[in-house]
C-alpha cells in the first residue's frame, strides 16, 4: 500500500463514484459537502479543511497503483494527536482488508513522518461497518456522543476512536 498526497484535479474521477447514495454520503462526511459529490464541493470542503485545521488529503494506492482509498489527516500540535477524517475505500476493495491496510499506512505516517503520539478519528456507531475496520486496525473507543447528527429521521451518536502510538499496528 503506497499513500500518497491526493489531487482533486488528477484524482477526483478515481473517487467521485465511491460514495453510492445519500445515507452513505452522510456517513462519509456528516454532511460537509454537499450531495451529490461534486468535484467542485469536493474541492470547497478540502480547502476549508486544509484552512482551518491543516487537513491534507490523501489516496491511497495498490501495489499496482490502483486508486483504493482516499482520507485526510491533520495533527493538532496542542494535543499532538493526528486526526483522520473523510476515510473511504473503493467498494472494489470492501471486505478485502484493503481499508485496515490503509489505516496502517496512514499510522505510519502519523507517528513516523508527524511524529504524532495518537491517531484519532470519529465514526457514527450507526456505521457498523466501519466501526468495526477501525477496532480490527487497533483504535480503541475513547468516547461517545449521543444524538450528535441528524440524518433525515435518523439520529446518530459520534465515537471517538484512537489509536495510540505504543501499541502494535
Amino acid at each position: 500500500m503506497i499513500i500518497r498526497e491526493y489531487s482533486n484535479e488528477k484524482d477526483f474521477e478515481k473517487i467521485q463514484n465511491w460514495i453510492t447514495d445519500e445515507r452513505m454520503h452522510a456517513m462519509w462526511c456528516a454532511n460537509l459537502t454537499p450531495y451529490p459529490l461534486s468535484k467542485e464541493g469536493l474541492e470547497e470542503t478540502l480547502k476549508t479543511a486544509a484552512s482551518k485545521f491543516g487537513d491534507v488529503p490523501f489516496l491511497a494506492l495498490t501495489d499496482d497503483k490502483e486508486a483504493a482509498g482516499f482520507f485526510c489527516y491533520s495533527k493538532n500540535s496542542e494535543t499532538n494527536e493526528g486526526m483522520l477524517k473523510f476515510v473511504v475505500v473503493n467498494p472494489a476493495y470492501r471486505g478485502k482488508g484493503i481499508a485496515k491496510e490503509m489505516l496502517e499506512a496512514a499510522a505510519v505516517y502519523a507517528f513516523e513522518d508527524t511524529k504524532a503520539d495518537a491517531l484519532q478519528l470519529n465514526v457514527f456507531p450507526e456505521n457498523e461497518r466501519a466501526k468495526k475496520c477501525y477496532l480490527k486496525a487497533g483504535f480503541t473507543e475513547r468516547n461517545t456522543t449521543e444524538n450528535a447528527f441528524i440524518f433525515k429521521d435518523e439520529s446518530w451518536g459520534r465515537c471517538n476512536m484512537v489509536l495510540r502510538k505504543n501499541k502494535e499496528n
